[in-house]
């Protein structure tokens, strides 16, 4: 299978503004590309790229005063499976995680454990150890929370989702992620692209999307809260601890979005009858 993939991102500076773009296909999936991603600016503007402290590509650059528009297009080969399922992935002891992987147990900016430990254990402290509980979880969430574009917040954390019952994806994933994490279960966020591939369409406009990846068996396997079914074609921009770590601009100074438009779709290429 063919992706075509890519956006075009506008914003307004008062003055030059330093900021970090998170908007490169993640490591993993560079090879899978048809030819290496390239972000353009308008004005030109130079861009140096780093690797974070999670493996993501990011860019810093400084945007001059005026309107910067950041844009990409490229092509990606997917095997056109859905997301892995594993109903006999452990969960493992906390004493035998990878030192790497326990920072994943821990609160942070969305993901506020310390306000759910009790309902996660209250909730889910018998279901079954391993993929049967995060799954337990996931389906908790995607049956209480309400999705809703307009009511996006990007200071709501995933105790105020539970509570309030409404959000949009990265709400679906962070309480997700913190239940999970309340539960010994190291779970990270992760944000890429997710077009309507093997489902049926809808109307809204096309946007980064929002899943997790929990530690199971030994290796990260990808949940959906906000679908909660396995999923065609996803695209990893990047992984961290929250929405923080992935954002996709980060500005030091005043920058405001003007234009978003993200694109996801499978190159449908027509069958040729022979002469």
């Amino acid at each position: 299978m063919l992706i075509r993939a890519g956006y075009e991102l506008a914003y307004e500076c008062p003055r030059p503004t330093p900021m970090v773009l998170c908007l490169t296909v993640h490591p993993s999936r560079q090879a899978d590309l048809l030819r290496p991603q390239a972000i353009r600016f308008t004005p030109p503007v130079q861009g140096r790229d780093y690797v974070d402290g999670f493996g993501n590509i990011c860019t810093r650059i400084v945007a001059p005063a005026g309107r910067t528009t950041i844009s990409a297009a490229f092509e990606v080969r997917d095997n056109g499976r859905p997301d892995e399922v594993d109903r006999g992935a452990v969960q493992h002891r906390v004493e035998d995680l990878p030192d790497e992987v326990l920072v994943y147990l821990l609160g942070s900016r969305y993901c506020d454990t310390d306000k759910l430990g009790d309902f996660a254990w209250s909730r889910f402290g018998n279901a079954p150890l391993g993929w049967e509980r995060v799954q337990a979880v996931c389906d908790f969430v995607h049956d209480h929370l309400r999705f809703d574009y307009q009511r996006a917040d990007a200071t709501r954390t995933a105790s105020m989702a539970l509570e309030g019952r409404v959000g949009v994806c990265r709400d679906f994933a962070h309480l997700s992620i913190a239940l999970c994490r309340c539960l010994n279960i190291p779970a990270r966020y992760c944000t890429g692209y997710l077009g309507d591939i093997g489902v049926p369409a809808v109307p809204d406009p096309m946007d980064f999307s929002g899943w997790f990846e929990a530690w199971l068996g030994g290796r990260w396997y990808t949940f959906d809260a906000r679908h909660n079914r396995p999923r065609i074609g996803r695209v990893l921009i990047a992984t961290g601890r929250d929405a923080t770590d992935v954002a996709i601009s980060t500005s030091f100074g005043a920058a405001e979005l003007v234009k978003f438009e993200v694109v996801t779709e499978e190159v449908v290429i027509a069958s040729v009858a022979a002469a």
